[in-house]
């Protein structure tokens, strides 16, 4: 089995297939944990409250489980849970949407007005009127240790990884045979798994699948006053809904004590931007000194659901992702998935959301 990509999604696929006693050979064109995609910026929100689509709720919960038990096997810390808020007004889609699955899925969570939210979170200043999902189980996954846990796995069970090969195109022959031309040479398999993140649209090879690909900039500031208000163990991940289609998330602070946020899934960039949105909302990163700024690329699909399953041509090819810049909590089970797919050729996991063929 031939593994295209071994970002978020494709590392755990190829860990997956391996684990299953498959022999894998996983292809990259950067080096492991690179940061030319959407895989990387040290930190990634989890959630089980899925304010997009109660759908997602299943797959959520099975990626918990698969999280925690690579944990166990890496050594490596992978999770961290600092409990979630996701805030706007009560109609918003942040705080309707979440509340919509937390009821469906019957999800451990609490409903903040905005003195609450203040009062239990000194940091955060919402305006009358705004309320939040409280979600206990959020918190953050560390993606660049998640994919080398995943590289290390798919090592440790017989899998090759290469790095700093391209891959130039792939073609199936009638004999179901794939061959994988790369900056390197060429490869045969009997299946192909193609997990490319910003380069799906040239790789997938589907004409009729409308893709995006959509600068993003992550950016850290220190907190005007300190970071001790923002520290893990009194300060949550966060979702804000401040209207007019603009979001922004952020975490807590980090080990050198600075605090990342980022618009999600939006037009407006850059650091004003960002200070701007953050004025009335959290004032001591308004004021905090910016210390760094990150860009990646979200590939968007028009509904901004993912794009996961057997390519509509070839039967042994399976296509995964563009996750729409909230797919990296899932890779864990989508590793799953894509192996479930490759290997077995159907997976027990609902993904009928994903199809690609919703888009022809």
């Amino acid at each position: 089995m031939i593994v295209v990509g071994l970002g978020g999604m494709g590392s755990a696929a190829a860990a997956q297939a391996a684990s299953r006693g498959k022999r894998v050979l996983g292809i990259e064109q950067f080096q492991p944990a690179h940061d030319q995609g959407s895989s990387h910026g040290k930190s990634r929100v989890i959630r089980l409250a899925y304010f997009e689509d109660p759908a997602y709720v299943p797959l959520l919960r099975r990626a918990y489980e698969v999280w925690r038990r690579l944990e166990e096997q890496s050594g490596r810390q992978l999770l961290q849970i600092t409990g979630g808020l996701m805030i706007g007004t009560p109609d918003s889609e942040v705080v309707a949407g979440s509340l919509r699955s937390a009821r469906e899925h019957h999800l451990d969570h609490e409903v903040l007005d905005a003195a609450q939210i203040h009062a239990r979170f000194p940091p955060l200043t919402p305006a009358a009127g705004l309320v939040a999902l409280f979600e206990h189980e959020a918190g953050v996954v560390f993606p660049e240790e998640a994919i080398r846990a995943h590289l290390d796995a798919a090592a440790d069970r017989g899998a090759h990884v290469h790095f700093d090969e391209r891959v130039d195109g792939w073609d199936v022959a009638s004999s179901g045979t794939v061959t994988v031309r790369t900056s390197r040479g060429r490869y045969e398999s009997e299946r192909l798994i193609l997990a490319p993140g910003a380069w799906a649209a040239e790789l997938f090879k589907i004409d009729w699948l409308p893709l995006e690909v959509e600068p993003q900039q992550l950016h850290w500031f220190e907190p005007s006053g300190g970071a001790a208000p923002f520290m893990p163990d009194r300060f949550p991940i966060y979702i804000w809904d401040i209207s007019n289609g603009i979001q922004f998330y952020g975490f807590p602070a980090d080990a050198d004590d600075r605090v990342k946020v980022a618009f999600f899934r939006s037009k407006v960039k850059g650091e004003p931007a960002m200070r701007d949105a953050l004025r009335a909302c959290i004032p001591a990163l308004a004021d905090g000194a910016l210390k760094e700024t990150v860009s990646c690329r979200y590939t968007l699909t028009p509904d901004q659901h993912f794009v996961i399953g057997h390519h509509p041509e070839f039967g042994n090819v399976v296509i995964a992702s563009p996750c729409s810049g909230h797919g990296y909590k899932f890779a864990s089970v989508i590793g799953e998935i894509l192996a479930d797919l490759a290997i077995d050729g159907a997976t027990r996991h609902p993904i009928a959301l994903f199809a690609p063929e919703r888009f022809r």
